[in-house]
């Protein structure tokens, strides 16, 4: 096989992958209107990456996975309590303002470290380039053990979603809520960064929920739409030499800008 077939042939599997939960997560974020809670999420993740550097853990290692994932946990523990009972105060502001901490104590951190600034570049755009097969192996490992969570009880995370009578225990399912997000963060930001990551969850589900309300049609499509922005992405990125992530993220943003052009000239929301 090729360098180049290989190349393509790895990323276009990854992609593929990680666009179907991520689009699946982005459709419970969308309706429930809880914007930023993956940024808060991705943010933390690479603060745990940043402290595992400064106690002296190496970048994408084991470790590094792991003090990231306690970030995270932490932060959907936040997500899944503070819930403000004050009509004044929405919960999307709450995320903001955590967002708004996690992104303040990442720069204050990486300022004390040794070649700090290369570090939040990385957690910021990630380093698609360098996915190997036994990453995609284990990445589809995890998200399909997620996805089988999420189909068994899908009724219970729709029902939260949908905001249906009878759910029981609401903090303990948004708590495994989070914690899915979180678990896919802490897979993906260091690999693809926080920019790329969020527009991963948020761009194919914003794109597809303006067309449809089903949700087995709304991943499908969303799925298909994302993978189609994200080749066009990495083929213009490969060919016109083009930063990968931004290319992706640019790409995907373009497809959603159509699609609110599309929408607007359609008589009415299917």
């Amino acid at each position: 096989m090729s360098e180049t077939l290989r190349f393509f042939t790895i990323q276009i599997t990854f992609l593929a992958v990680v666009l179907i939960l991520h689009t699946y997560l982005g459709l419970h974020v969308i309706r429930r209107t809880i914007i930023f809670s993956d940024l808060v999420l991705d943010q933390l993740a690479a603060f745990g990456a940043l402290a595992g550097i400064g106690i002296g853990i190496r970048y994408g290692t084991a470790g590094s996975y792991l003090v990231s994932m306690i970030a995270v946990l932490f932060g959907a523990v936040l997500l899944a309590v503070i819930k403000p009972k004050n009509r004044l105060i929405p919960r999307e502001a709450v995320i903001g303002i955590m967002y708004a901490m996690a992104l303040a104590a990442s720069l204050l951190l990486a300022d004390k470290l040794s070649g700090g600034e290369t570090y939040v570049t990385k957690t910021l755009s990630g380093c698609m380039l360098w996915v190997t097969w036994p990453l995609v192996i284990i990445t589809t490992a995890a998200y399909t053990v997620l996805l089988l969570f999420h189909y068994k009880f899908r009724r219970k995370f729709i029902g939260l979603t949908e905001k249906k009578l009878g759910i029981g225990k609401e903090k303990f399912w948004d708590f495994l809520f989070f914690t899915t997000q979180g678990i896919i963060t802490v897979l993906v930001v260091p690999i693809a960064g926080v920019l790329l990551a969020y527009a991963f969850l948020m761009i194919p589900a914003a794109t597809v929920a303006m067309f449809t309300k089903k949700w087995g049609s709304a991943v499908a499509i969303g799925w298909a739409i994302g993978l189609m922005a994200c080749l066009i992405g990495l083929f213009a990125s490969y060919f016109f030499d083009f930063p990968y992530g931004p290319s992706l993220v640019l790409s995907l943003g373009g497809v959603f800008v159509c699609a609110v052009i599309i929408r607007a000239l359609l008589p009415q929301k299917v």
